[in-house]
């Protein structure tokens, strides 16, 4: 094969690479999702919004991205307890008031703390469950904000 047939492969292989990038998006958040930004992170949240949901929240699940996370939201200000019955994997829990700033942490949760209950520090209005290890490597401290467009309200 010539040089000239090498340029041309190459210089197609460039624009096809152009063409990928120019018409790339991303997966958009499935249904009873959005993406959040917390810590300058962008998040993935899943919503556990009925009693059920509540209380399965990331109990089994063998693996939680990095980029992820479950807010359980409540219908009002009170002192939620967490437990990792089921839970596989270590997390970090997040307590934020009704504004959506953080108001109390627990880091590094182990499955194995079971059957102890992790409350927060004053009332909250909504938990958020991620991988462990997000508070540190974002920096997450008590009044950091969640930015989250639409927070769902839920009734019970």
């Amino acid at each position: 094969m010539s040089r000239r047939w090498y340029g041309l492969f190459g210089l197609a292989l460039l624009m096809i690479g152009a063409l990928l990038l120019a018409y790339r998006t991303e997966t958009p958040p499935a249904s009873g999702q959005s993406v959040a930004e917390f810590g300058g992170t962008s998040l993935t949240i899943e919503y556990a919004t009925t009693t059920a949901a509540r209380e399965r929240g990331l109990g089994g699940r063998a693996s939680v991205p990095g980029g992820y996370g479950m807010l359980f939201v409540f219908p009002r200000d009170d002192r939620y307890g967490f437990w990792m019955k089921d839970t596989l994997i270590p997390l970090d829990m997040f307590w934020f008031d009704a504004q959506g700033h953080v108001v109390s942490i627990a880091e590094n949760v182990q499955p194995a703390s079971f059957p102890h209950v992790f409350y927060p520090s004053v009332p909250a209005r909504y938990v958020l469950e991620t991988a462990a290890g997000f508070a540190r490597a974002n920096r997450i401290a008590t009044g950091t904000p969640l930015l989250l467009k639409n927070i769902p309200s839920v009734s019970q």
